[in-house]
């Protein structure tokens, strides 16, 4: 089999170093605005890009990507491996609306972390310097398998053309979440995908779906 060699579809200036930035660090919307939490990318403990700043961060991904408005959010949920990926809390729906997730229980160590990053969400504005829409997301009942808490959240769905996959856990708020996802998203058809067993992988659909290599 003959092996054909593949070229980058786009060529960085000189300019450009290289960093660490896995897709469920960041999620945009297409308008200039950019979701991340600072517990992944100025992490001490598992640190991307050694010495980067908030202010680092903001001058290469507004060339990179054109991003205007960035919207740092504090921490991820417990058992996420990545340490605080966006994907896992907050997530982008369309351009001026933001499905973020809300713990209802206060003695779930999650609570405190989400209500935080809810309170920014609140209170931040868009390129028009109007509010986003916010769209309370419940999460699922905790999950822990052979005594370790795993990730699981409804906001690591993925979307399609056509279809929005979304992950649920066998838990009473799976039906909750389909039923937002399907007042919000009328034109695509939502469907669950059981992840009660994938998220020992410590992630879900839009996990395992990303960083896929282009051939």
């Amino acid at each position: 089999m003959k092996v054909r060699k593949i070229e980058p579809k786009i060529k960085f200036k000189k300019t450009y170093k290289p960093i660490v930035l896995e897709g469920g660090a960041i999620d945009v919307n297409g308008k200039g605005s950019i979701l991340l939490t600072e517990e992944c990318l100025l992490s001490t403990t598992q640190q991307r890009n050694k010495g980067f700043k908030k202010k680092d961060y903001e001058k290469y991904l507004s060339k990179l990507l054109n991003i205007t408005n960035f919207i740092w959010l504090k921490k991820g949920i417990e058992g996420d491996d990545t340490h605080g990926h966006i994907d896992d809390i907050s997530r982008f729906v369309s351009e001026n609306t933001i499905m973020t997730a809300v713990e209802k229980n206060k003695n779930e160590k999650n609570f405190q972390i989400l209500n935080d990053n809810l309170i920014i969400l609140k209170k931040v504005k868009n390129k028009n310097k109007k509010k986003f829409k916010i769209i309370k997301i419940p999460m699922p009942k905790p999950i822990f398998i052979d005594n370790i808490k795993v990730p699981a959240s409804y906001l690591n769905f993925l979307i399609t053309n056509k279809t929005v996959l979304v992950p649920i856990f066998e838990d009473k708020n799976d039906i909750k979440v389909i039923r937002i996802f399907k007042k919000f998203f009328r034109k695509r058809k939502i469907i669950g995908i059981n992840c009660k067993k994938l998220i020992w992988g410590f992630g879900a659909v839009h996990c395992m779906t990303l960083q896929e290599p282009s051939i």
